[in-house]
């Protein structure tokens, strides 16, 4: 990211990957429920039968929380948690930490750099991150919206029982499914969110509006999160419906696709609409506000044990 001024010790790879990771499960913490919420809203009328079965209908972001609450407990909102702090771990490390490191590789070294460079890096991080984090994100949207059986059963008793069922009922496979969707989503997620932060923070800098400090970050971070959530709504709703998809149910994610707009039509496709932005507007906040404090604190303890003196 730009903004590192002279007097500070710039951070280094392994100090934006581990930060960068820290800062994802900070604002999973923080937005989970908000993300279980879209979760539930996007798959509302996969299963219309079980749906009106169950007579549950979820209407509003905080509508939807209030009836998880109140139907299946106050923990309900923190399904899958767990898993979605690997996820974080994994995923938000590479795809975010990496991402200035693959910038300096596409424009080897030089101070200006490109949209396309930028696009590049976004779209190779958030690629390679999907290779090391897609059995924590299936496992995550299974937990979030296993509440849809019938029998009112729940599919696994734990994260690694999770893994285990998954693996054993549908191969190894199964933790990989809806592999490409998620690589289509985190590559179009990945240059929305980063680029946009990128290019914000730093016209935000270029024209001295603001210092690079919390107002900056936060004004970077809500518009990334907005513009995220118009360009990557359709392809997270069609990656939910596929990832949480029982096996045989749909062949491919063209066919979830297809069949999607055929049922339910192209609205479908910004099912959650509110409950994202609400959850990447506030999640790219906490997010890049803390990620900006924890380089700076990391770096500024790296500087004090090279020279203590």
């Amino acid at each position: 990211m730009v903004g590192i001024k002279p007097t500070e010790l710039a951070p280094t790879v392994t100090i934006k990957f581990f930060g960068a990771g820290t800062a994802a499960c900070i604002a999973d913490l923080v937005t989970f429920p908000l993300d279980t919420a879209k979760v539930r809203l996007q798959i509302q009328g996969e299963s219309k039968a079980v749906d009106r079965a169950k007579g549950v209908r979820y209407r509003g972001v905080f509508g939807t929380i209030t009836t998880m609450v109140r139907t299946e407990g106050p923990r309900s909102p923190y399904n899958g948690l767990v898993a979605g702090l690997q996820r974080q771990m994994s995923f938000a490390s590479v795809r975010i930490g990496l991402y200035d490191s693959m910038k300096q590789f596409y424009t080897r070294g030089s101070e200006n750099v490109s949209i396309v460079s930028r696009l590049m890096a976004g779209c190779t991080t958030g690629a390679m991150a999907v290779a090391f984090a897609q059995p924590t994100d299936v496992v995550k949207v299974r937990f979030q919206a296993q509440v849809r059986l019938a029998d009112g059963t729940k599919r696994y008793n734990g994260t690694m029982d999770a893994y285990r069922t998954i693996a054993r009922e549908e191969g190894i496979r199964g933790l990989w499914k809806g592999c490409m969707p998620n690589i289509t989503r985190n590559a179009i997620v990945n240059c929305a969110e980063l680029v946009t932060y990128d290019i914000i923070k730093e016209l935000i800098l270029k024209y001295d509006l603001m210092t690079d400090n919390l107002p900056c970050h936060f004004t970077a971070a809500f518009g990334a999160g907005f513009c995220t959530t118009v360009v990557a709504s359709p392809v997270d709703v069609v990656k939910t419906r596929f990832m949480n998809s029982a096996p045989g149910q749909y062949s491919n994610a063209v066919n979830c696709t297809i069949t999607m707009l055929t049922q339910e039509g192209p609205t479908a496709f910004y099912k959650g609409f509110m409950p994202s932005f609400l959850r990447l507007g506030s999640w790219n906040i906490v997010m890049f506000v803390s990620y900006e404090q924890l380089k700076r604190a990391m770096a500024k303890a790296q500087q004090s044990w090279q020279s203590p003196f």
